[in-house]
């Protein structure tokens, strides 16, 4: 008999009597979209569990990227980035006009290597795009500290990062802007969503204007865009929103006990660096080399069971990006790691028999 399919990961719904409730509101209201109610209450709500000044709901995390280049009116030059991440971060640098300009990580901590940074800047260069990778945080004070030395803004694709702090402060307060995805996938998600927090109250304003056509009522102030989140969308994060916590406890259990069995003298995970809290979004592995890797995959696909290559390839790979910059770490990384499967709700025998598979395979 065949084994249930257990994918990488698998969505967390709340019950659904909790969000008919919203249903029922948005049907005695009718208003769908357009800043309506549920919206505005998502984003005090979600701004005030993040503590964050300013918080903006929109439709998705890559168009949370877009506008918060152009409301720093980064339209053109060069953004210093990371080369692995997902495609949305090269993808919103690319539809906004400019430049990635890569510089290769760190194999501990997956992200953008702070030390190489201040080499590549150039008299073009408007801005440093880093991703807290899996949600581990990149070296923020260093980030900083370069950013304010050569005049230039810090965004951060924190797209993996809600519920994670640092220094006692949620991760998606550093930068002048922060982004981060609600997809199905995420930790918090909105079926489809993303948000973007802006530390300066003049940019907030701009992305107000921005995520909806640049207008408001029949004055138009800029160039915008439809970046706006339905009422549907805001109605499933409340409902999620509360769940949170719980959320993080089950992430935090499944990830000890991957820990406890795996092998680690041939799988190497990457170590969190950050004490205060983190959040599990994802648990990937490096194993030694490709070839070892294709018959993890290999030997768990036969089982009916589907891990992701989360990152692959490097993003300075992409065969739409021209003249990119080479990146061995980033590159080799990308050639050997593997994202778990990882969600609330994956069984306990569940993990036990896809490290029993991975031990095997991985030697």
């Amino acid at each position: 008999m065949n084994r249930p399919r257990i994918n990488v990961t698998k969505t967390f719904l709340p019950p659904r009597e909790e969000y008919e409730k919203y249903l029922d509101k948005i049907w005695e209201s009718g208003w769908l979209t357009n800043q309506g109610p549920m919206v505005l209450e998502f984003e005090e709500k979600t701004r005030k569990y993040l503590n964050v000044p300013n918080f903006h709901f929109v439709s998705n995390g890559t168009i949370a990227l877009q506008v918060a280049l152009s409301a720093l009116d980064i339209t053109e030059g060069e953004i210093i980035t990371t080369p692995f991440s997902y495609v949305a971060t090269t993808s919103a640098i690319l539809w906004e006009r400019c430049k990635p300009v890569y510089v290769d990580i760190k194999e501990n901590t997956l992200c953008i290597d702070a030390d190489k940074i201040e080499a590549a800047i150039t008299k073009d260069t408007k801005a440093i795009l880093a991703v807290h990778v899996f949600g581990f945080p990149c070296d923020v004070e260093k980030i900083e500290a370069i950013a304010k030395k050569h005049n230039i803004k810090v965004i951060y694709d924190a797209a993996h990062a809600f519920g994670v702090t640092y220094k006692g402060k949620s991760l998606l307060s550093y930068g002048d802007i922060s982004t981060c995805s609600f997809h199905a996938t995420k930790l918090l998600h909105t079926i489809e969503g993303g948000c973007v927090i802006a530390k300066d109250k003049t940019i907030s304003d701009k992305l107000e204007l921005r995520k909806r056509f640049g207008h408001t009522g029949d004055e138009h102030f800029m160039l915008g865009v439809n970046a706006k989140a339905s009422e549907f969308h805001a109605a499933m994060g409340l409902c999620n929103l509360k769940y949170v916590g719980q959320l993080l406890k089950e992430r935090r259990a499944i990830h000890e006990q991957y820990m406890d069995l795996l092998d680690h003298k041939n799988i190497t995970v990457p170590v969190i660096r950050n004490k205060d809290e983190h959040n599990y979004a994802y648990f990937p592995v490096l194993l030694k080399n490709h070839s070892k890797l294709q018959n993890v995959i290999k030997t768990l696909n036969e089982e009916n069971i589907f891990p992701r290559r989360y990152f692959y390839p490097s993003l300075n790979d992409l065969p739409y990006v021209n003249e990119a910059e080479k990146c061995p770490i980033s590159e080799n990384v990308a050639d050997r790691i593997l994202c778990l499967p990882f969600y609330v709700g994956l069984s306990s025998d569940n993990v036990q028999t896809i490290t029993k598979l991975i031990n095997a395979a991985a030697v």
